[in-house]
């Protein structure tokens, strides 16, 4: 089915026509790109670099003082049609964004920017996908909406290879790196390991670290990454977020029995180094659904700590349903020594009356972490929390 050649009114469109794009596409097959390059055409055309907002985010040392602020969290944008059309789906879910953005930006805690944790397009080694169907869209964001855009690579970006040298992931790296040249720290700086899309920004009391999951047992990026946590300041830096595109646990078609190489790697390599530096919040996508994991852990003072893991793949990619809880117990046994406990505080949906597009609105407000959950579409019956807010982390209910 075509998607419609002019996009309606935010908010205007039928319950039949949202049924119509949720379900047709969420038993696609063949969800994850192949790691070597695809039989098609070489792209000729150079990848255009996203428009950055006309006031930059402020600098770690200028935005020390602020304590409270909100930001955009989502993922997984690939469209049914990229490379032809503007991204259809992901177009309402900007419509909503921008909506969010506007009616918060007089108010005690206004957005200041955007994460995307992947999977931008269908196939990034394509440069018209880019250009055609999603530079455009966000530069909406970074243009009327007046905030930066921070995206990590998902594997149908610069596929899951773990060979730094495969042409699939050069490609996609390239016209990656192409479209975020204006967003994220260049080659060189501090924050940024030169030549991986890997990188970290500080604002207010929050640092942001960014990382490339598809090869998350590459030591060049773990050292870098260890490194940056190990010379935080952590009197400055109250809370500590990750993105990154496959989760460690989920419950979609990618998680429950299966599980990938990414997310064992992380399992293995990253979660112990995230507990030893108190990570308060992570976020993912690659499962097209909504979930939340709470992670509890023990230090070697006997204190207990808490993070926050969540899965929001909801920004215009095919939805997915749950399927089966991951099997859990080697990862427990492994945390056993620091008293590792998890909670699916929040599982994804069983029906299709269940499917949403969504993103989540993080409020930071000093110590306290909140959390909206915003669906875009009919969205009656989603709601993964009674108020469709939560607080994230041990600490006492967002004001009103």
């Amino acid at each position: 089915m075509e998607s419609p050649p002019v996009r309606a009114p935010h908010g205007t469109r039928s319950v039949a026509a949202w049924a119509l794009l949720l379900l047709a596409p969420a038993l696609i097959a063949g969800c994850t790109r192949s790691n070597s390059a695809p039989s098609r055409p070489a792209a000729r055309d150079t990848v255009l670099a996203i428009t950055p907002p006309a006031e930059p985010l402020a600098s770690e040392d200028a935005s020390a003082a602020v304590t409270r602020f909100s930001f955009i969290v989502y993922g997984d944008t690939r469209g049914r049609r990229d490379g032809v059309d503007e991204q259809y789906e992901h177009g309402f879910v900007v419509e909503s964004m921008l909506d969010t953005i506007a009616s918060r930006r007089g108010g005690p805690d206004p957005v200041r920017f955007v994460l995307q944790s992947g999977d931008a397009v269908v196939d990034g080694g394509d440069a018209a996908q880019w250009n055609v169907s999603f530079v455009g869209l966000v530069n909406r964001i970074t243009t009327q909406g007046g905030v930066p855009y921070f995206l990590v690579p998902g594997n149908h970006d610069v596929t899951s290879s773990e060979d730094l040298r495969s042409a699939g992931r050069r490609d996609g790296l390239r016209n990656y790196l192409a479209a975020m040249d204006r967003l994220i720290p260049p080659d060189g700086a501090s924050r940024r390991l030169t030549g991986y899309p890997t990188y970290a920004f500080g604002y207010g009391n929050t640092f942001v670290l960014a990382i490339d999951s598809n090869i998350a047992g590459d030591a060049t990026q773990f050292a870098w990454a260890r490194a940056q946590l190990d010379g935080l300041d952590r009197r400055r830096y109250t809370h500590v977020v990750a993105f990154f595109h496959h989760p460690p646990f989920s419950s979609g078609p990618h998680g429950g029995p299966k599980v990938e190489r990414q997310s064992a790697q992380l399992r293995e390599q990253w979660m112990p180094l995230f507990r030893a530096h108190e990570v308060d919040l992570l976020f993912t996508g690659h499962e097209h659904l909504y979930e939340h994991w709470v992670e509890r852990w023990r230090d070697a003072r006997g204190d207990w700590h808490r993070m926050d893991q969540i899965v929001t793949g909801g920004g215009g990619a095919p939805p997915y349903l749950y399927t089966s809880e991951p099997d859990l117990r080697s990862y427990l046994a492994d945390g056993a020594p620091s008293s590792v406990r998890l909670e699916h505080a929040v599982r994804p949906g069983r029906t299709a009356e269940s499917l949403s597009y969504h993103y989540v609105v993080v409020h930071v407000d000093g110590a306290r972490v909140w959390q909206e959950v915003i669906s875009v579409g009919p969205g009656a019956a989603f709601k993964p929390y009674p108020s469709m807010r939560v607080v994230l982390g041990d600490t006492v209910a967002p004001r009103r």
